[in-house]
């Protein structure tokens, strides 16, 4: 029987990741082989793997990295199954590990198919690690980001995003981190109402006012108060006919109510802005510029990003779930 030391059990831990005790049984396996024991260590992990395949990974942790220049970053989730292994303090500095080697490339595909170190591929590291403990680990998220500054935002170890600007203006390094919390918070799915096809805004538009108006006849037959059924969902469809539209609406409603003409002007403003704040809910869901700005809902994120002299070129998000 090979002499199985300390030196020799801690050596195959650096390497592998994998526990002492299993470490310690791969090389007595493998009669003191280095090189055999890891093999062995690897098939624990491939027939761990293949038993937990179709368990669901909807924990773990999501991270970010950025090059020292703030002009490409990445942000991934390393899954796992249970939120106690995704808080464990070896699985996410092996998560953040991996999103500084993700740093170097363009596909999941490519950075899974890449090497991990001189042993074994990204891919083989994660199947291994499903051996050691115990629960299906994959890479879920998975996304790059390049501009002329680029921010990152990470929501405790659940969502990361990133934020890619247009010139690496004066604290920019603030304006990035704030709009990527911004992205990690509220989700966005374009940059700004301007990009939606008319089919999707029509589409949503008729499915919106559909949903709202059933909850309504629930409401009326218990005596609750309705909804406001919207006209519109997006700024796309507020023309100038229908803002004028509106402002004769706001008028009419003030002079039913006895309001004196002469205040008219400094009411319907708000009632104007009311309109549009009710009309355009699609916008405020799905488009980042439109957004009211978590950090000062007086303003969207347009004004907040304008504040700076520079623009929005792109953005990212990852999360667990």
């Amino acid at each position: 029987m090979a002499n199985i030391t300390a030196a020799d059990v801690n050596k195959l831990r650096q390497t592998t990741g994998a526990g002492m005790m299993d470490c310690k049984k791969a090389l007595v396996e493998a009669e003191g082989d280095f090189d055999k024991a890891i093999q062995i260590l690897r098939e624990k992990g491939q027939k761990v793997a293949a038993n937990r395949s179709d368990r669901d990974s909807s924990e773990g942790a999501a991270v970010a990295f950025v090059n020292a220049d703030n002009t490409k970053g990445a942000i991934i989730t390393l899954n796992c199954e249970t939120d106690f292994v995704g808080k464990n303090e070896a699985f996410v500095a092996l998560a953040k590990e991996l999103v500084e080697k993700a740093i170097n490339f363009n596909t999941k595909e490519d950075f899974l198919a890449s090497a991990y170190n001189d042993t074994m591929t990204v891919a083989e590291k994660l199947v291994e690690q499903t051996g050691v403990i115990g629960e299906k680990i994959e890479i879920g998220g998975f996304e790059i980001l390049e501009g002329a500054f680029v921010g990152a935002y990470v929501h405790v170890n659940k969502i990361a995003a990133l934020t890619a600007i247009a010139s690496a203006v004066n604290n920019a390094e603030v304006l990035t981190k704030d709009v990527s919390m911004q992205v990690a918070s509220m989700g966005a799915d374009t940059l700004s109402y301007k990009d939606f096809d008319p089919a999707f805004v029509a589409s949503e538009t008729a499915a919106r006012i559909a949903v709202i108006e059933k909850d309504n006849e629930e409401f009326a037959r218990l005596g609750k108060t309705l909804k406001n059924v919207p006209q519109y969902i997006s700024y796309s469809q507020i023309t100038p006919e229908v803002l004028a539209k509106a402002e004769e609406d706001a008028k009419a409603e003030l002079k039913a109510e006895g309001k004196p003409e002469q205040i008219w002007d400094k009411i319907i403003p708000g009632k104007i802005a009311r309109f549009i704040s009710d009309n355009t809910t699609l916008d405020q869901e799905k488009a980042l510029l439109d957004q009211n700005f978590i950090k000062d809902e007086s303003k969207k994120v347009a004004d907040y990003v304008a504040s700076f002299n520079t623009e929005i070129v792109g953005f990212k998000r990852v999360t667990l779930g």
